[in-house]
């Protein structure tokens, strides 16, 4: 078979590699209907998550058929359209059991980071029972695929993390996929009002036509007006307090979704008492705490990897119209253009890509 392997930092090739087989009886082998690229690919390739081996085949998002079940499997049979979770759950262990499968004992992220990953024309899966979603044929691929990661991570680890209720106030930095991901996500939750922040003012106009922000805010124009992010914030605000006597200057939810140390500082700078700061975005530098403002305003701040507990929830979303990831792809590919599949991702602003959808 053919798949993108890695071969060190800013290496990668589209070559032929040896079929996987089951090893053991947990697993099940899975030809690739689509798949798809994630952020992480590219951190992987600048060589910025060291312990991933040259020879590794990327990629953690996948929909295909069952071509083959270890004698173990028993959700599953030859033949069945399957989600496969960007997360590998053994179903037993105990943070399994308490829905941190990301740290799973024998699992969690391990596609295309400890084990071939599904950027392939077929892969292996462990734990099959637990790590396949059976896929509804009248449901679109490119929903479906949304569902090996995107939306799971932007609904877990900011709309519930950052615990959205209805009515509630809230701001998103970061207007990249995942930041658009938990737009879609928390809009399930029906706030008040979804203020998208970027210096990109095409995402932004995205954000706001197709995916339906209330507000958006871009920080460099801002700055050539001599305005302050925290007042443009505050003027928002206000147009609610009438609504919400009382209610001081403010966000009641801020998901950082850019991994920086200044976007988890804007989080810092706009929360409102009892607020909450989701923090979303990978973060390879030191982030400086503001507690000395904080403590006293009774805010929780979450963090986390996905864990892919709410695939399920959001797939019946989808399927009553509630959520419609579909628009989330932006380009089209075959599996074997994946090199140019990833010269736009890599340049997702000129090339105005949010996802793209690889077909095998």
């Amino acid at each position: 078979m053919k798949a993108l392997v890695y071969e060190g930092p800013t290496k990668k090739s589209w070559k032929l590699v040896d079929k996987p087989t089951i090893e053991k009886p947990t697993d099940a082998i899975i030809k690739i209907e689509s798949t798809t690229i994630c952020g992480t690919d590219l951190h992987i390739l600048k060589g910025d998550v060291p312990e991933v081996e040259e020879g590794t085949i990327l990629g953690h998002e996948g929909i295909g058929y069952i071509e083959e079940v270890g004698s173990s499997v028993k959700n599953f049979k030859k033949g069945d359209k399957v989600i496969i979770s960007c997360i590998t759950s053994c179903g037993n262990c105990t943070y399994c059991k308490r829905d941190i499968q990301a740290h799973c004992n024998d699992g969690g992220w391990i596609l295309g980071h400890n084990i071939n990953g599904t950027q392939s024309e077929f892969v292996r899966i462990p734990h099959a029972d637990y790590s396949l979603i059976n896929a509804p044929k009248d449901v679109k691929n490119e929903a479906l695929l949304m569902l090996s990661d995107i939306l799971p991570t932007g609904n877990e680890v900011g709309a519930i993390c950052s615990k959205i209720e209805e009515g509630d106030i809230v701001a998103i930095i970061g207007c990249g996929p995942v930041g658009i991901a938990a737009l879609l996500a928390a809009e399930v939750y029906k706030p008040r009002a979804i203020i998208m922040v970027d210096m990109d003012e095409e995402r932004l106009k995205i954000a706001k036509e197709t995916f339906g922000a209330t507000h958006s805010i871009n920080p460099v124009e801002l700055k050539k007006q001599g305005i302050k992010f925290t007042d443009a914030i505050k003027k928002i605000t206000e147009e609610f307090k009438e609504e919400r006597p009382g209610l001081k200057d403010g966000v009641d939810a801020a998901i950082e979704c850019v991994g920086i140390p200044q976007t988890f500082d804007m989080c810092q700078q706009i929360i409102a008492p009892g607020g909450r700061i989701a923090n979303v975005g990978v973060h390879g530098a030191k982030v400086d705490l503001q507690l000395q403002d904080l403590w006293i305003k009774n805010i929780t701040i979450s963090t986390g990897l996905v864990s892919a507990y709410s695939t399920k929830t959001l797939l019946k979303n989808i399927e009553d119209g509630e959520l419609k990831p579909e628009k989330l792809v932006t380009h089209e590919f075959k599996l074997n253009d994946i090199e140019n599949a990833y010269h736009t991702f890599s340049n997702a602003a000129t090339e105005k890509c949010i996802k793209v959808i690889l077909n095998n």
